[in-house]
């Protein structure tokens, strides 16, 4: 089975992104080839299906839109490395909804790790925290999937890579009261949004197609 592609989107308002991930899915059909998207959006704030409203705090003038993902509240923002999933998991590849949030967990470890920066799970948590040194505990990477009865998913993972932290402040991120949250940059790597992304990207692509290859 053929990795799945990789488009770059560039900045992208995210109404019209979470839109095309929809239109994707809508019109995918056994022949589709999976996609991964690597896209940057303009500040906004994004409720999962069961997220509590409340723990946006204070929007100010950042947009705040309602969506079908898993998780809580988040945000997206300039400086994050963002990627969608758009993938058949009943296409060979062996993985239930669990196992194939782990393999997007773990690109993300590989992606940090290649900077010298640690990252870990935590039970019940989706996403990625800190290990160690100053900033141990806070999120780096946060996690929302869509997953349809049909298996095939969208939306992802984000990254922070060089962001303004501050729109955090106005949430309970993930709604979790005081998580702190940061990116690399504050953890001292200097590097270009393009290179993560498509680190991370390289990773997930190989993470997926190993797992086709063990189960095929």
């Amino acid at each position: 089975m053929a990795a799945p592609l990789i488009r770059q989107r560039g900045l992208e308002d995210y109404a019209s992104c979470y839109a095309a991930m929809q239109a994707f899915t809508d019109a995918r059909d056994a022949d589709t080839p999976d996609e991964l998207w690597l896209v940057e959006h303009p500040p906004v704030y994004t409720l999962g299906l069961g997220a509590d409203p409340s723990h946006v705090l204070n929007a100010q003038a950042i947009p705040v839109v309602q969506t079908d993902r898993g998780g809580e509240v988040t945000f997206h923002g300039p400086g994050q490395a963002v990627v969608y999933l758009l993938i058949d998991l009943k296409r060979g590849r062996g993985l239930f909804a669990r196992e194939f949030v782990q393999q997007v967990e773990q690109a993300v470890i590989l992606t940090l790790a290649a900077y010298n920066l640690a990252g870990e799970r935590r039970e019940g948590a989706p996403g990625i925290y800190v290990a160690e040194g100053t900033w141990q505990g806070a999120k780096i990477a946060a996690l929302g999937i869509k997953i349809r009865a049909s298996g095939r998913t969208y939306h992802g993972v984000s990254l922070n890579v060089a962001m303004d932290l501050r729109p955090f402040a106005g949430i309970n991120p993930c709604g979790y009261a005081g998580l702190a949250t940061v990116d690399m940059q504050t953890l001292g790597v200097q590097v270009s949004l393009a290179a993560v992304q498509n680190k991370l990207a390289h990773h997930l692509a190989t993470l997926l197609t190993a797992k086709t290859d063990r189960d095929s």
